[in-house]
């Protein structure tokens, strides 16, 4: 397929549970003319705990630096897990490629979009960083306990993949309440910005949805969602969420 702009963001490269083998057979049967990177995309914290960089997190990187080399306009949004990469980000991944820590996005429908990766709004990841950690580990061992579900699920002849994680996002009360927190207040910032719309990733929940009157796009992530946000070539805003491989 070939879209005006895709979104993508949260891979988690280096990281057990990231889905880049999904990741890469998406990038191979999807072009654009801007591809957009919008944070979270090699796992800076997993070096200070176990870095898992496989073949397929290389060819991920690799996919994009070619897709760059051949006119599509990359721009890497940085997030609060690869900040601390950005100033290597150039060593690692060349110049072909922009590097910022939010961007404007120019749709075709004539309206201005603002990019950010969103965890400068998380009032947990600015200012509790050892919370954020902590709660990093929290998220890997319910991806951990999703693995083991899923392997008894197929014992049973059960094939759908289902996610603990995403179930304990959506149902439980107080995630749910910062998840609407977050969503609102990264509308309101557009908002005061005079933006038209906003595209974000940070809390790996896709969505396309209006706020206020702001249109509120996230990513979503490619951990468990393998998701990402597309402007078509005729200007709509879609979203796209893939079956994850289960590992």
């Amino acid at each position: 397929m070939k879209y005006r702009a895709i979104f993508i963001s949260d891979i988690h490269l280096g990281t057990r549970f990231s889905q880049s083998e999904k990741l890469l057979e998406f990038l191979r049967e999807n072009e654009s003319k801007y591809l957009y990177l919008v944070g979270d995309i090699i796992d800076g914290w997993a070096i200070k705990r176990k870095f898992n960089w496989t073949q397929a997190n290389s060819d991920v990187i690799q996919k994009i630096l070619r897709k760059a080399r051949k006119g599509t306009t990359v721009i890497y949004v940085s997030g609060n897990h690869d900040e601390f990469l950005r100033p290597f980000i150039p060593l690692l991944l060349g110049n072909s490629l922009e590097v910022v820590d939010e961007y404007t996005h120019k749709g075709l429908d004539k309206k201005r979009y603002f990019v950010t990766h969103g965890d400068f709004f998380d009032s947990i990841t600015m200012n509790n960083k050892w919370l954020a950690h902590l709660g990093d580990i929290g998220y890997d061992l319910l991806l951990y306990l999703n693995k083991r579900i899923n392997q008894l699920r197929r014992v049973l002849g059960i094939r759908k993949y289902w996610s603990l994680s995403k179930y304990v996002k959506d149902n439980v009360k107080k995630t749910v309440g910062f998840i609407t927190d977050f969503e609102s207040t990264l509308a309101r910032h557009a908002k005061k910005l005079n933006y038209d719309g906003i595209i974000c990733g940070h809390i790996h929940k896709v969505a396309n949805r209006e706020i206020d009157g702001i249109r509120y796009l996230n990513c979503g992530d490619w951990v468990e969602n393998c998701s990402a946000i597309v402007e078509t070539l005729e200007g709509e805003w879609k979203t796209i969420e893939l079956q994850p491989n289960q590992h």
